[in-house]
């Protein structure tokens, strides 16, 4: 049977506060009996005494003392009735019972001298009495004794209206505990309602949520962690988004790289092996085909690459290598290509300048920042500057091309961007995937990269990577 929270609360609260009070009335109301009986018992105790002690020194047969217990007693609604050792009443004179009305049991206590209590009784005397029965000894032997009775009718009148009074507390009580429960369950169960539609919505795909909270209890900070959670999925989900898009361009541009150069090769293979093409152009052919296949194999490492970057799958071999012979290979690899577009590349770096590095990740990175100097840069130069610093060396690849928009300075490091369309139908740069491993390696070396330009003025890019330090060692 489903039951909602709403009613669990209210039926535990008052559950709980039934059986408090009612314990509490239990316990109180049997203490002020208790309390009564006790107290009547020791009064009765003490008039008993006082009259054995009488009985010891007075005259035997002056009964004027007795007439004035009776007178004394009967103003506090106690009787007392004097007996011989065979249990006859001596005084007063009771015509109708002359015998004292003790049960075998209590009689056998008096008769060994000791007294008997009886806090409440209601059968031998026709109401509810308390009595102290006390023997009087003389050398051993019973010789008489002193019964004593007191009406306790009002003291249970009191414990019954002690009584009411506990039930009408209970009553006031558990009103208002109900009325209590009913705001504050309310309040609670507004609280996991609002979590409950704000689960519901994430769990449909709403992120853009946020729970109002007020009070800093256990509720108040899982209302907390809850808003902390849907901002995170919120972020993980655009993140997602933004994954998915990119992964979509990323198949995109890859498909139109390799579209290129497969239909290139494809189109000269069959004109070759169809002989449409004259025997003198065939060489040329060739040289087009192996052109293509390379930038072919360029793109395919290039992104295999990347992706052991981004795994951290990369493992360097850190060394120091002299920049200015670093310099000098790039230089020899990539000469001709500047050639082609009559650029002309210039090395400074002083003799004996070194930088701490992965030798083929530092050419790696200074080849594709050249081969992009060059791809934008026309009858212009190239500069290759090194110098160190205290801690770092600091590498400069500068040249005087068309420059790069201010606005796309940062969106050159991401994965196939192309600032220029016509990137595409160049030699080398068409991939735009070139600056984004430089970054990645550039970082993997704990160093930094920076690049500044300004429009038909050229381009400046600044490398920073840290010297050898004990833990590189």
């Amino acid at each position: 049977m489903k039951v909602k929270y709403f009613y669990q609360l209210l039926i535990s609260h008052v559950s709980i506060l039934i059986l408090a009070f009612l314990l509490l009335s239990l316990l109180f109301s049997q203490f002020v009996e208790s309390y009564i009986f006790e107290n009547k018992v020791a009064e009765l105790d003490s008039y008993g005494e006082q009259i054995l002690t009488d009985l010891t020194v007075r005259i035997e047969g002056d009964e004027q003392f007795l007439t004035e217990y009776s007178q004394l007693l009967d103003a506090r609604n106690i009787k007392y009735i004097l007996f011989d050792h065979k249990g006859r009443v001596l005084y007063p004179d009771l015509k109708s019972d002359p015998m004292i009305q003790l049960t075998k049991s209590e009689w056998a206590e008096i008769s060994k001298g000791n007294k008997v209590t009886v806090k409440h009784d209601i059968e031998r005397f026709g109401q509810e009495v308390t009595l102290v029965a006390m023997p009087y000894m003389q050398g051993g032997n019973l010789v008489g004794g002193v019964l004593l009775l007191s009406p306790i009718t009002g003291a249970m009148e009191v414990v019954s209206q002690l009584n009411r009074f506990l039930l009408y507390t209970i009553f006031i009580s558990l009103s208002a505990t109900i009325l209590l429960s009913l705001v504050l369950s309310k309040n609670l169960i507004k609280r996991i309602t609002d979590l409950r539609n704000a689960a519901s919505m994430i769990s449909s795909g709403n992120y853009d949520v946020n729970v109002p909270y007020t009070y800093m209890d256990e509720i108040g900070e899982l209302t907390k962690d809850f808003n902390d959670m849907a901002a995170r999925l919120k972020e993980s989900n655009e993140e997602i988004k933004r994954l998915e898009n990119r992964r979509r361009k990323f198949i995109a541009d890859v498909s139109h790289e390799l579209r290129t150069p497969l239909t290139t090769i494809s189109g000269l293979a069959e004109g070759i092996k169809g002989g449409l093409i004259p025997e003198a152009e065939k060489e040329k052919g060739m040289i087009l085909i192996d052109r293509e296949a390379k930038r072919l194999i360029r793109l395919v490492n290039e992104n295999l690459d990347y992706e052991k970057i981004r795994s951290n799958q990369l493992q360097l071999n850190k060394m120091d290598i002299d920049l200015l012979e670093a310099f000098e290979i790039v230089k020899e690899q990539l000469e001709f290509q500047a050639g082609e577009k009559g650029n002309r590349i210039y090395l400074e770096a002083e003799e004996g300048v070194s930088v701490h590095a992965d030798y083929d990740r530092l050419i790696q990175i200074l080849v594709n920042i050249v081969k992009n100097s060059i791809q934008f840069t026309y009858q212009g130069s190239i500069f290759l500057r090194g110098q160190e610093d205290p801690d770092q060396t600091v590498i400069e690849i500068e040249d005087t091309g068309i420059g790069i928009d201010p606005q796309e300075i940062e969106s050159i490091w991401l994965r196939f961007y192309k600032a220029d369309l016509s990137r595409t139908n160049h030699s080398f740069g068409e991939f735009g995937i070139g600056l984004s491993i430089v970054k990645q390696l550039v970082q993997l070396h704990s160093g930094e990269i920076a690049v500044s330009s300004e429009k038909e003025k050229g381009t400046k890019f600044t490398i920073k990577l840290p010297r050898k330090t004990a833990s590189s060692q």
